[in-house]
């Protein structure tokens, strides 16, 4: 399956590198032999010239995505992948090609490295699709992990089974970046899942808290006062919380909306295995009335959204997103968000712990599944 997005971000100026790029000599400095493991593929990339393809390109992302999940399976770290793509687009800007040719191959290279070219089920009775995101707030700490990306790294083509049902699991990496949400990145990854009936559960998942949450009421609005990877600032604030836009135009939905995971089952099997981190199924939102925790999503009625249970930030819009076009195509897939435990920089002991649990609270939703 192929998401054909020339993202905003993309589209500007091709020959220029991005922000998150030129961080990239700092991250060799920071991390030792971050990039060796790509070698071949970028050097593929440094030997490409105008009679190569597009599906030549879409081979050079997969195995990019291969080998990061190899990394990701040998030594427990989403980061390689991360800086290998940045180091990757910068090959891509330097090459003496049209900058229309080379936001094309950047763009496709950019989905095929982040798995969206290879989610497709084929194994098992049931279906579950994850996503992880990228390291954020690398001005803070340039080594940081995401565990929700290592997550998704590892359960890439997973089979977990429950009850004796197994469950095969797709993941893709998502961008910390306003603009591609903004072009409809999440509307057109989903579209086809949720229209064609693809998939049995779709689970959200990124970098949150103290322990687990999964965040019942994500809210439309943006209003963190936090910059995604480009460094970019939206403008929103608690005082003045901003819709997004899908695709030039303000994102349309209800203030709020409540997800459809199996929470019960997902919160309790990790209490009975005494798993390492709590679970919550939190209902925390902010509106311009104050901050509120609601048994139900009708007490929210009237109410402007500041922060949905997942906060202000595109952890929340990812949530907000899926569960909007899952209920505007009346699909009945579950559908929801999982904050993890936060990280600071790296932890590799921690971040194996965070994927087990994520592992096990998939596992307990198994059962559940229609």
């Amino acid at each position: 399956m192929c998401v054909s997005l020339v993202s905003a971000v993309l589209a500007n100026d091709v020959n220029k590198l991005t922000i998150e790029e030129q961080r990239l000599p700092d991250a060799e400095k920071a991390m030792t032999g971050l990039l060796a493991p790509f070698a071949k593929p970028l050097a593929a990339i440094a030997r490409l010239d105008a009679s190569n393809t597009l599906d030549q390109i879409a081979d050079i992302g997969r195995e990019g995505f291969n080998i990061g999940k190899k990394i990701a399976q040998q030594q427990a770290d989403d980061r390689p992948l991360y800086w290998f793509r940045l180091a990757a687009n910068a090959k891509f800007r330097s090459l003496d090609l049209p900058a229309e040719t080379k936001a094309q191959w950047i763009d496709r290279f950019e989905l095929e490295s982040r798995g969206f070219g290879t989610a497709v089920f084929s194994k098992a009775k049931k279906r579950i699709l994850v996503t992880g995101f990228d390291p954020f707030f690398l001005d803070r700490h340039i080594d940081q992990s995401n565990p929700s990306g290592l997550a998704a790294l590892l359960l890439d083509n997973e089979l977990l089974t429950a009850d004796g049902t197994s469950a095969e699991v797709q993941a893709v990496m998502i961008p910390v970046r306003f603009a591609d949400f903004d072009a409809g990145m999440i509307e057109k990854l989903l579209m086809p899942y949720f229209k064609y009936n693809k998939v049995d559960m779709v689970v959200t998942i990124s970098m949150g808290r103290d322990g687990f949450d999964l965040e019942r009421f994500p809210g439309l609005r943006r209003s963190a006062e936090a910059p995604g990877n480009l460094n970019v600032l939206t403008g929103a604030t608690s005082q003045a919380p901003l819709v997004p836009l899908l695709q030039g135009q303000p994102l349309r939905g209800p203030e709020f909306l409540e997800y459809s995971l199996p929470a019960a089952e997902m919160i309790s099997l990790a209490q009975e295995m005494n798993a390492p981190f709590p679970v919550t199924d939190n209902r925390n939102v902010e509106t311009l009335t104050g901050k509120k925790s609601p048994a139900s999503l009708a007490e929210l009625k009237g109410e402007t959204s500041v922060q949905g249970s997942g906060g202000g930030y595109l952890s929340n819009e990812i949530s907000y997103r899926s569960i909007r076009l899952r209920n505007l195509i009346g699909s009945k897939v579950p559908v929801g968000h999982i904050h993890t435990p936060k990280v600071k920089a790296y932890d590799k002991e921690k971040e194996l712990q965070i994927v087990d649990q994520i592992k096990l609270m998939l596992a307990a939703a198994i059962p559940t599944l229609h």
